[in-house]
């Protein structure tokens, strides 16, 4: 009986021995993987399989099939399903030989079909007896050809006669993955991970401390939002402006643009695709496009007696999305040209986006209700129905996840594959009278981030739903918060104190004390 191996003694001798072999070979270290097997007297396959591999590769399609017959530990549907591709070797090597079609024929008729299987493969090699020209264009003769007939063959045998070649890093990945998904504070890319420590990050990994004060907007900020590439950050404020703010290489934050223009505060702003271009929403009032790299007025979108209230770009940037104060939206060309105008809703539109697909418009359509609408179509595809007034929304980065602020102080995370289900609930922050804003962000996405009526910013564990951190330093409500999507450890956060507070990493809070680029 094999020696039991680790400290659970759950891990037996031999499978470990033989997964590792499989391994070397795997990684062409042949002579070690021999050398292995002889010291540890643990071949990796059995004589039966060894025998059956030679066959293959040689072309012997009558031996191989009586080999796999004594086989043992098959299945009834596995040895059929191997003894058919065998066969069908066997039945195409008589078909291309002169004057052997009736070989063929009762390998097909007496071996084949009494299998019971692959039906509509069978006709197939039936017609070729008539019509050959099917199989003249299939060359199995090579070395090439029945190396990959023998991989099809061993990938039908169960896993304790044929180890795959990728057990082991299967395994590996499979424990790393178990690892990451256990920490909550995981912030870090998969590149950066090591096989040698127990994968643990510390709170250092997470924007936890205040790395600049940002004071230029000379009231209330509501919205800010980083650019797709992580360089540029955008701000709007009850000041009746915006600004671009650029991202330097070493993380400082600098102004570089502010733009004037709205006669009304500005709602909100949003990034064309390649970031060249800002939208900026006036409350009640024009949408402005923007050129972001000279900090200049393009066009002004605007209707006669109709206030805008939101704005949204097209994924390829030719298209605007501008919700109105009449309840309805419209869409736009780049140069002012309505496009359509839809009239059907019931409340004025605060939030809107659209799918990276072009596809669907998602937009809020009454207080507790999100409708995604089709693009072409115009009619609605799915809803999304809460029991509490919704305030604001945010699009994941895949499409897949919708996070929804809500009026009872609860953010809900919706599922939108399939039928649209909440899969998690996020609580701990305060809000009784204004808009607050939630993101996404953070290494693929794992972390949620609100702002706070209380004045602070509230950090929690996607999947799990913890909070894992509040953070202190504004003075007045905290309206919007925006995760940079590249750079995984820097976080905004705007306020109605005037500032925006950049957070990044603490390293005194991270238990190992190792800098941000690895866990070990």
């Amino acid at each position: 009986m094999w020696r039991q191996l680790a400290q659970k003694g759950v891990i037996k001798r031999n499978e470990y021995v033989r997964i590792i072999t499989r391994a070397l070979y795997s990684l062409n270290y042949n002579m070690t993987a021999d050398l292995l097997q002889e010291e540890s007297r643990i071949p990796l396959d059995t004589s039966e399989v060894k025998l059956l591999q030679k066959q293959v590769l040689d072309g012997n399609w009558e031996e191989s099939v009586k080999t796999l017959c004594t086989i043992s530990l098959l299945d009834k549907a596995t040895r059929s399903l191997a003894s058919f591709l065998i066969l069908e070797q066997k039945f195409l090597k008589f078909l291309r030989m002169d004057n052997n079609v009736l070989d063929a024929l009762n390998v097909l008729r007496k071996e084949i079909v009494p299998l019971g299987i692959n039906l509509n493969r069978v006709h197939e090699l039936a017609s070729w007896i008539i019509s050959p020209s099917g199989y003249r264009n299939t060359d199995q003769d090579t070395e090439s050809a029945k190396s990959e007939i023998l991989k099809k063959l061993l990938n039908l045998l169960p896993p304790s006669l044929v180890i795959p070649p990728t057990r082991l890093e299967s395994i590996v990945e499979e424990a790393l993955d178990l690892q990451r998904g256990a920490c909550l504070f995981h912030n870090v890319f998969d590149s950066d991970l090591s096989l040698y420590p127990d994968h643990q990050c510390g709170r250092g990994r997470l924007p936890s401390s205040i790395k600049q004060i940002l004071q230029v907007h000379t009231d209330e900020v509501w919205f800010l939002q980083f650019s797709h590439d992580g360089k540029y950050l955008a701000s709007s404020s009850k000041d009746q402006s915006a600004i671009i703010w650029q991202v330097m290489d070493g993380g400082k934050v600098s102004w570089k643009h502010t733009l004037i223009g709205h006669q009304k505060p500005v709602l909100t702003v949003s990034w064309s695709p390649d970031d060249n271009q800002l939208l900026t929403c006036g409350e009640d009032e024009v949408i402005r496009r923007w050129d972001a790299n000279l900090g200049q007025c393009l066009h002004v979108y605007e209707k006669i007696g109709v206030g805008f209230i939101s704005c949204a770009w097209s994924p390829d940037g030719r298209v605007i999305l501008a919700g109105m104060t009449n309840k309805s939206f419209s869409l736009w060309d780049v140069n002012g040209a309505e496009l359509d105008c839809w009239e059907e809703n019931t409340l004025r539109i605060s939030e809107m986006a659209i799918t990276d697909a072009r596809d669907m418009i998602v937009s809020i359509c009454r207080g507790d209700t999100i409708v995604f609408l089709d693009w072409e179509e115009k009619r609605c595809r799915k809803l999304i129905q809460e029991e509490e007034v919704i305030t604001s929304f945010s699009l994941s980065k895949d499409n897949k996840f919708l996070l929804v602020n809500l009026t009872n102080q609860e953010i809900h995370l919706w599922s939108l594959e399939g039928y649209p289900q909440v899969v998690a609930r996020y609580k701990g922050h305060t809000r009784s009278r204004f808009i607050i804003r939630s993101c996404f962000g953070g290494c693929e996405e794992a972390f949620i981030a609100s702002g706070s009526e209380d004045a602070q910013v509230y950090v929690w564990h996607r999947g799990s739903g913890k909070l894992i951190q509040a953070l202190d330093g504004h003075s007045g409500a905290v309206n919007c918060v925006s995760w940079n999507p590249v750079n995984i450890y820097m976080l905004a956060s705007a306020s109605d104190d005037g500032a925006i507070r950049i957070w990044g990493p603490d390293p005194r809070m991270d238990q190992y004390g190792l800098g941000f680029k690895s866990c070990t």
